[in-house]
């Protein structure tokens, strides 16, 4: 009788052990002749060695598909362990599976773009309306990345700027003051890896959530970073953060040109980047609109008033300026990128 322990790096246990460890359980009666102790990403094994070396073979395809799929369900054991290829329903646009094997896919036209856009270039940007998937699925590209070891960390950062709030009348200490305004990226992450291994990842710094402040001075490589809200940028914060880019990096930068909460004398560094990048080779654009929005219905209805109100004022500035003899209201600022399109 020989010893051996295994080591699985990537699983969340109560992914993979099952409650109560009634995964483990029927790995025992399937493999009676070794004697099994699991603990924590550890497995033991005691037995003859051939029967080991089959068991570990086994192990290690379990930890795969269960790395792959956030789930590992008896009847995957079974089929696994008998040769079998476990039922995976095929789903078109898969980016990765998310919790309890929820298929996580690119569900408009502009998602799949992003995703197309991610895999040929190495810094991506993606504007269009709330809720049209942005963020969401830029979080899916990183995670996946991650899982398939094409990188080793996750950075995800955000501009902390009052819409409407002021920062400094937050209770709480610094972390406390700033993690309401990265909420939106813990949704998501929260999606698509199970908490345990989340609660590691963000621990040892594999997964990092950060302002955008915090961003300065570092070079990050063989990571995905993500920069959100970036329309509350200013063109010095912007070029900061664009030169982070280190050796086997990504970016993806989201943001939404319609939602600016910078002071009015300062122009959105997003608009300005993009305007002066665009050209540039390896740097993908990806603009959403309001049939990419994949929230509740009412969402896309509130972006169309709001986008019928905006053209409305800018057509009175125009006409305006035309010394047209029309009433009009004091308009927004008619974006430069707007006007270059």
């Amino acid at each position: 009788m020989i010893e051996r322990i295994i080591i699985l790096e990537n699983i969340d246990p109560i992914v993979f052990f099952g409650v109560n460890n009634s995964n483990i359980q029927l790995l025992k009666t399937l493999y009676p002749k070794l004697r099994l102790v699991a603990r924590g990403n550890v497995i033991k094994a005691v037995g003859e060695e051939e029967e080991l070396v089959v068991f570990e073979e086994k192990i290690h395809e379990l930890e795969k598909f269960s790395v792959e799929m956030n789930l590992l369900k008896e009847e995957d054991i079974i089929d696994i362990v008998k040769g079998k290829s476990p039922a995976i329903i095929n789903v078109d646009n898969l980016i990765i599976h998310g919790l309890n094997g929820k298929p996580i896919m690119a569900r408009t036209p502009n998602q799949k773009r992003l995703v197309d856009e991610f895999d040929n270039n190495d810094m991506v940007f993606a504007i269009g309306p709330a809720g049209s998937g942005k963020t969401y699925t830029a979080i899916a590209l990183a995670v996946r990345a991650l899982k398939t070891k094409q990188v080793r960390k996750i950075i995800l950062s955000r501009p902390a700027v009052e819409a409407g709030e002021k920062l400094g009348f937050l209770p709480g200490d610094m972390k406390e003051k700033i993690d309401p305004y990265l909420q939106p990226l813990y949704d998501a992450l929260e999606d698509m890896i199970p908490p345990l291994k989340l609660k590691e990842y963000l621990e040892n710094k594999t997964i990092q959530i950060a302002p955008l402040a915090f961003m300065r001075g570092r070079t990050l490589n063989d990571a995905i970073i993500i920069l959100d809200e970036a329309q509350n940028t200013t063109k010095p914060q912007i070029k900061m953060f664009l030169t982070r880019l280190g050796m086997n990096g990504k970016m993806i930068i989201t943001g939404d040109i319609t939602q600016i909460d910078l002071p009015h004398s300062q122009q959105s560094g997003l608009i300005h980047s993009m305007n002066i990048l665009r050209n540039i080779k390896g740097i993908g654009t990806v603009e959403f609109n309001k049939k990419d929005i994949v929230r509740h219905k009412l969402v896309q209805r509130i972006v169309e008033a709001y986008e019928k109100e905006t053209a409305a004022k800018e057509k009175r500035i125009v006409a305006k300026k035309n010394n047209e003899d029309l009433n009009s209201d004091e308009g927004d600022d008619v974006t430069n990128y707007e006007m270059n399109k």
